[in-house]
């Protein structure tokens, strides 16, 4: 019982940590929640959690490996993010935000595109590997004495972590969501296009310098 307490609470911390950095993903959870309300900003967010869970996994069970592919291939793993994130900085820039963002009445968002749009857009950085190795490394969570179903309800609840950022981060920003106009919103989009921007450029010009 001890055991499964220590990876219980271990899982839980290290998935919200995993989540709380304010990174692209962050950015488009609560442009949707913004946009199209809360459920499009929470299943992004599912989607991310399940990408982090699919990188836990992997280092868990294959840590050396990976982590020396990474450093071979990071240049190249950081300009094809820094692309994506050029591309989606722009698609921002010129989005003009639903005129019925704040509507009651409104089609809800699409579960299944709002879950593969959060969860592709995390896999596409899979830097945050080294994250997740400093992270499992800082709360022991790869121990030579735990069984494989202690490992289990460690993944588990770093899924449980992940969402329950996600819950709380899109549950804060929909509660100031109504306050907004369409000129707020349009102006909120480019603003976000245009730190996603500064993210993509900053990780382009560190991967030139490295080459």
């Amino acid at each position: 019982m001890e055991s499964m307490f220590y990876m219980i609470w271990r899982g839980i911390a290290i998935g919200f940590m995993i989540s709380a950095p304010m990174g692209p993903v962050g950015i488009l959870c609560i442009q949707r929640t913004l946009n199209r309300g809360r459920r499009a900003g929470f299943f992004t967010g599912i989607g991310a959690a399940l990408s982090d869970l699919i990188y836990c996994l992997l280092t868990g069970f294959g840590l050396s490996f990976i982590e020396e592919g990474l450093r071979q291939n990071q240049i190249w793993i950081q300009l094809f993010g820094s692309l994506v994130l050029f591309a989606f900085s722009i698609y921002l820039f010129r989005k003009k935000p639903d005129a019925a963002f704040n509507s009651t009445d409104h089609q809800p968002p699409s579960v299944k595109k709002n879950i593969l749009g959060g969860f592709l857009f995390t896999f596409s950085n899979p830097l945050i590997l080294f994250l997740i190795v400093g992270l499992f490394a800082r709360f022991n969570f790869v121990l030579p004495d735990m069984k494989w179903h202690h490992y289990l309800l460690g993944f588990l609840f770093i899924l449980v972590g992940a969402v329950g950022w996600w819950w709380i981060v899109t549950y804060a920003v929909d509660k100031v969501r109504g306050r907004f106009s369409l000129r707020t919103m349009t102006i909120i989009n480019r603003i976000i296009g245009v730190i996603v921007f500064l993210f993509a450029l900053v990780g382009t010009v560190s991967a030139i310098i490295d080459l």
